[in-house]
């Protein structure tokens, strides 16, 4: 930035026309689309070139510009829009990094209290200031959940219940049933996200994952591409189901799963330090301070809320089109088969559908506007679904439902609408009562496998039902902890022990590092199995090559075997889950590895009784390759220790 001096232009003259020329450079970012990666960002390095000079600014001409009128929240909005920011890039290319700077903004205006006036009580605040404070906790409470800061997440939803309380009480003639419906959503999903399921990072984390250099070399005469996973797409919509925002359980859990654990010095904190905050023309010590370089980047993750089909397919046209020449890209669609009428768990809010997702797309572009009443005869949940159950038919049971957009066919995904994507490797993965119609399809032409135009696709399919469960109906308990299967892809010993009927309560960290070594064994030896198979697909070899792709597919093999064994769902093809090429016999559940390894943890747990094994089928036992690994995690997470003083 030139000299503020050199044109004898005054300063808060300056500082103003920054300002406005900033606001005009956020709104094309926040325009721009999140997924891509043949993009000009030259808009997005002038908004931070111009927001970084306005920090500067006002540091250092705070007094005069205090004077000239410059008020406090409108510091903090800087602050935010340059949190915001960073946000969307981490949105736009999964790099941890403008994550972790995202939350030091946001932690920075929380302490020093931006959005408060110096009375500091909302009913002397106005309206707008109000909504700016609302929506600034709402970001960063969605910050603090991807980056997994549990005890800042709780302050945050204190602060949020006791401000739209606090709303509600000095702006009684302004409805506030939209921010309700959003601490609503925060409390449920963190009654489901228990520290049971924090045991272990879901992220890939060297601490209890192989090293990506330590990866067995398939042996095979196949001429491997060494493909890596470039791209995802997380896609998931259930009647009443967990979420926040437009970030569902489901997402939630396979965005974790799909990145790097950080074990930079960032990471490593219980709080972010904002000493750094605000110094420095582009931050760039700071962003060295946070990456861990060590780490390969995270494959580019997009989540698409209830999308509409022709957004969902020009999306994927656009990412397949860009794929690197190495890369696999991963499709995830969670989602009901035909229509999900069933309302196991009501909305406790009387907040229309519409309302509800604004809430959820302005979030994700950026910016959130103030809660709107829906207009007169805009139809709720109870009257979309009655509308829904007269609009599907036969036609649309081998489908996936996305919800109501227009007319029938807009809402369903088919297996055929896929099939022109096949020219680049995909790996798929349907979480769905339907799923199986990815598998046969309703007529030949509605088949995906043997139907690929180029490169056999990789699949996952899900059970068609859910096992019954110990104490609770299985609709009710899909909606309490979210998808099964995927859990048993993301977070497998949670799984099991939801399965069983354990809860995790009182279930104590040391127990807790067993069940997952006993695992850890048992995914090496179903490992070693396969890359010693003659019998194996091209495709899988492809996969196994990948540390993420790898991960899914050994937790896929797991879950297929515990479910294949477990006395309410045995011989019951509907509670299976699915692969397609098909694996080598010598992982199916029935092999001898495969039982022993479920029974390895289900005698751990005491619970022997809920399977059937073969006779002679005994635990299985720990190898010297296993025990080498184990002691090798071992001694990295001393190192860490140390690295930190703990």
């Amino acid at each position: 930035m030139a000299p503020i001096n050199s044109n004898n232009i005054p300063i808060t003259e300056l500082f103003w026309s920054l300002l406005d020329k900033a606001d005009r450079k956020f709104s094309r970012v926040r325009d721009l689309p999140i997924y891509g990666r043949n993009r000009n960002d030259a808009d997005l390095h002038k908004a931070f070139k111009i927001y970084t000079q306005l920090w500067k600014l006002q540091q250092e001409h705070r007094q005069k510009l205090v004077e000239a009128g410059l008020r406090r929240w409108e510091i903090g909005e800087i602050a935010a829009r340059i949190a915001q920011l960073y946000y969307g890039q981490y949105q736009r290319t999964s790099d941890s990094s403008y994550l972790a700077e995202a939350y030091i903004f946001y932690e920075a205006i929380l302490s020093r209290e931006y959005f408060r006036d110096s009375s500091g009580s909302p009913a002397q605040q106005d309206m707008a200031l109000a909504n700016k404070q609302l929506r600034f906790l709402a970001r960063f409470l969605i910050v603090c959940l991807v980056l997994g800061r549990r005890e800042m997440i709780a302050k945050l939803v204190v602060l949020l219940k006791s401000m739209v309380d606090e709303c509600k009480k000095s702006f009684q003639e302004t409805e506030f049933k939209e921010w309700k419906h959003v601490v609503q959503e925060i409390v449920r999903f963190l009654k489901v996200d228990t520290p049971f399921m924090n045991m272990r990072p879901l992220r890939y984390s060297f601490l209890f994952d192989v090293h990506p250099d330590s990866l067995p070399i398939v042996a095979s005469s196949y001429t491997k591409r060494n493909l890596v996973l470039r791209d995802v797409i997380l896609s998931s919509y259930h009647n009443n189901e967990v979420k926040f925002t437009e970030l569902t359980l489901d997402t939630f859990r396979m965005l974790q799963c799909l990145e790097w654990e950080p074990s930079g010095s960032f990471s490593m904190r219980s709080g972010a330090d904002n000493s750094h905050f605000g110094t420095g023309t582009n931050r760039v010590n700071l962003l060295q301070d946070i990456r861990d370089h060590t780490l390969p980047p995270n494959p580019r993750k997009l989540i698409l809320y209830r999308p509409s089909v022709t957004h969902f397919l020009m999306v994927l046209s656009t990412i397949c089109e860009e794929l690197p020449p190495d890369g696999i890209m991963l499709i995830y669609l969670s989602t009901a088969g035909g229509l999900a009428l069933s309302n196991p768990v009501s909305l406790t809010s009387e907040i229309s559908l519409d309302a509800a997702e604004k809430i959820g797309e302005n979030f994700n572009n950026l910016e959130l506007s103030s809660p709107v009443r829906p207009p007169h005869g805009r139809p709720t949940h109870t009257s979309i679904r009655n509308k829904e159950s007269h609009i599907v038919g036969s036609d649309q049971q081998g489908c996936l439902w996305f919800g109501s957009r227009g007319n029938g066919g807009s809402n369903f995904i088919y297996p055929c609408d896929l099939i022109p994507f096949t020219r680049k490797p995909i790996f798929l993965v349907i979480d769905s009562d339907k799923s199986q119609a990815f598998k046969a399809g309703l007529s030949a032409s509605n088949v995906i496998h043997g139907a690929e135009k180029g490169e056999t696709t990789a699949v996952l399919l899900s059970p068609s039902s859910r096992p019954p469960p110990l104490t609770s109906s299985s609709e009710y308990a899909r909606f309490q902890n979210g998808s099964q299967f995927t859990m048993f892809l993301t977070a497998p010993v949670q799984a099991f022990c939801f399965l069983i009927g354990i809860s995790g309560m009182n279930f104590d960290r040391d127990k807790y590092d067993k069940a997952e070594k006993l695992l850890s064994f048992s995914l090496n030896e179903w490992e070693r199995t396969l890359i010693t198979s003659n019998g194996l697909h091209p495709v899988w070899i492809e996969v196994l090559g990948d540390p993420f792709l790898r991960r899914l597919l050994l937790r896929f093999i797991f879950c297929k075997a515990v479910l294949a064994l477990y006395v309410p769902t045995r011989h019951q093809e509907e509670f299976l889950p699915e692969c397609l090429p098909h694996l080598p016999d010598s992982v199916n559940p029935e092999s001898a590895i495969s039982q022993s390894a479920v029974m390895q943890l289900a005698d751990f747990l005491g619970v022997t009784n809920q399977f059937v094994f073969a006779e002679g089928i005994v635990p299985s036992e720990p190898g010297t390759d296993d025990a080498g690994r184990i002691v090798s995690s071992n001694a990295q997470e001393c190192h860490l220790s140390d690295a930190n003083g703990s």
